[in-house]
């Protein structure tokens, strides 16, 4: 069984949403059921058990979640405010967050052959709590091994995605798309400075080899002006369905795919 699990990390203000945005579309047009969890949690003040959703075909997720420990999360301990929560505080509250909705919903949907496209994942924390903790003074420093170690995190490394879209773009610009947002994040990672070392990891590759030493298919997708919105959803797209065709083992296996969307 194919591993049709998407996740797709990159930069704040980078594009990742446009990306999701357009796989959720691209099931649409597919006549394929989907659920939004993200939205689903926010009206439930709760993630779902995969029970509660199995009937759909494509299942649409975030991390952090938008409810229970992601909740705090978005809300307290990654908002700009007057208290600082270290690296290993951090760290450990996102595979907390993530270690629920794996056992709750990521696991048994991809037991059951779901598609699901996610935004973010654990690729987030292996590349952003080590260089946050570089600034921290009080002996709240945690490294790159130790955030692969904790509980959530190996969790979600022993179910890695079949697909990994990594989105960049130049840091200035990043930081002006999440400048010029209605709605913003009020993040502590929103700076430049932050940002360039963030594309650096994301660019590393030792990052890559990890996911690909898991069976991961990688792609980069950079987003960088004069691409439009329109031409990343285009290449997003292309490059799912790249995925989905290339990991055929065989012609006739790529025509069934192809007459079953």
């Amino acid at each position: 069984m194919q591993n049709r699990f998407v996740m797709v990390c990159g930069m704040d203000g980078a594009g990742k949403g446009v990306v999701v945005e357009a796989l959720k579309e691209w099931a649409v047009k597919k006549n394929l059921k989907a659920v939004d969890v993200t939205e689903l949690s926010k009206e439930r003040d709760v993630i779902p058990e995969f029970s509660e959703i199995s009937d759909y075909d494509v299942i649409l997720s975030a991390e952090p979640a938008f409810t229970m420990i992601g909740k705090v999360i978005r809300g307290e301990i990654v908002k700009k405010n007057s208290r600082h929560y270290s690296s290993v505080s951090t760290a450990h509250a996102f595979a907390l967050d993530r270690e629920i909705l794996y056992k709750r919903l990521i696991i048994p949907a991809l037991d059951a052959g779901k598609t699901i496209f996610q935004d973010r994942g654990v690729v987030t924390s292996l590349v952003y709590q080590p260089i946050q903790s570089e600034k921290d003074s009080d002996g709240g420093r945690i490294t790159r091994e130790e955030v692969m170690a904790l509980p959530g995190n190996r969790l979600a490394l022993e179910h890695p995605p079949g697909l990994l879209i990594l989105v960049i773009t130049r840091p200035e610009v990043a930081v002006e798309r999440l400048s010029k947002r209605s709605k913003k994040d009020d993040a502590i990672y929103d700076q430049v400075a932050f940002q360039k070392k963030v594309l650096g990891v994301y660019e590393s590759e030792w990052l890559r080899q990890i996911f690909e030493s898991k069976g991961t298919k990688v792609c980069y997708i950079n987003t960088d002006p004069p691409k439009t919105v329109e031409d990343t959803k285009r290449e997003a797209v292309e490059v799912w369905e790249g995925f989905v065709c290339n990991s055929k083992p065989s012609q006739l296996r790529l025509q069934e795919r192809l007459e079953r969307y």
